[in-house]
């Protein structure tokens, strides 16, 4: 099954070739992450990752009001005990990391809110681009809660912690602009979703395979002192140059014709 032919309630998907599309479609309730939502974002990527001429995926929000302006408050407020707000925390944090885990390049295409889970959602994603208007933040501390959805560990890798730490304590909203200034957001763009489109097919002019490995050394990288930072980056150098890509980019570039990438 590829991405087009599955049906979502809360979902839109669109896929153009090696390019999909999913829009969180809840736009009455400003694209809140309710459990069905989440439920079947984990689906939706799930079938990304299944679908081999994908290779390329974009992020949005249905309307023009909001990316995704949360959890969906309703839902929370019946959590009651610590086993039931670690469960929800945990599930949310697996489908964050199903969308950062992805080789292929994914991108977030904010316009109007991204707050919260919003931007944890933004934050799982490689690239992030918003519209001059969109506000972005972790209001959670205002609720009496934290961000539980990889919020507290992927802002301050992303921004810094002082930065994550003002962001998070203060529950301010930051504009599109700040949050290019913080390195929050890659660009800010009248459209983002055509700036997404337009992004995604320069990645895609690139070995597929070489942008995993790429993806895998910083994922991995991230989270290891330099010395072993390093070593990994070999290891993935090592495993490129194996690469029929490898071999088709230097072949391509010495005979001055543009690369034909099999992803292999």
């Amino acid at each position: 099954m590829t991405l087009i032919d599955a049906e979502f309630e809360n979902l839109l998907v669109d896929q153009h070739g090696p390019l999909a599309v999913i829009t969180v479609n809840r736009p009455r309730a400003l694209n809140a992450l309710s459990a069905d939502t989440f439920s079947e974002l984990a689906q939706a990527v799930e079938l990304v990752m299944d679908t081999a001429e994908i290779g390329a995926l974009i992020l949005t929000g249905g309307g023009d009001r909001a990316f995704v302006a949360g959890a969906d408050i309703t839902e929370l407020a019946d959590l009651d005990s610590v086993f039931a707000g670690r469960e929800l925390s945990l599930a949310g944090q697996d489908v964050m990391q199903s969308i950062a885990s992805l080789p292929l390049p994914t991108i977030a295409a904010i316009q109007g809110f991204a707050l919260g889970g919003g931007l944890e959602l933004a934050l799982a994603c490689d690239v992030r681009i918003a519209s001059p208007g969109s506000k972005l933040g972790m209001p959670e501390t205002g609720l009496g809660l934290i961000p539980g959805y990889g919020g507290t560990q992927r802002l301050p890798r992303l921004i810094g912690v002082g930065r994550a730490l003002d962001l998070m304590l203060t529950a301010r909203q930051v504009g599109a602009e700040e949050a290019l200034t913080m390195g929050l957001v890659n660009y800010v763009a009248d459209n983002p979703l055509e700036k997404a489109r337009e992004v995604a097919q320069q990645m895609l002019r690139n070995a597929p395979m070489a942008i995993g490995l790429v993806k895998e050394a910083v994922r991995r990288g991230m989270d290891a002192g330099l010395d072993h930072a390093l070593e990994i980056e070999a290891d993935m150098f090592g495993m490129a140059v194996t690469t029929k890509d490898f071999k088709e980019g230097t072949r391509a570039f010495l005979e001055k014709r543009p690369a034909r990438f099999q992803g292999e």
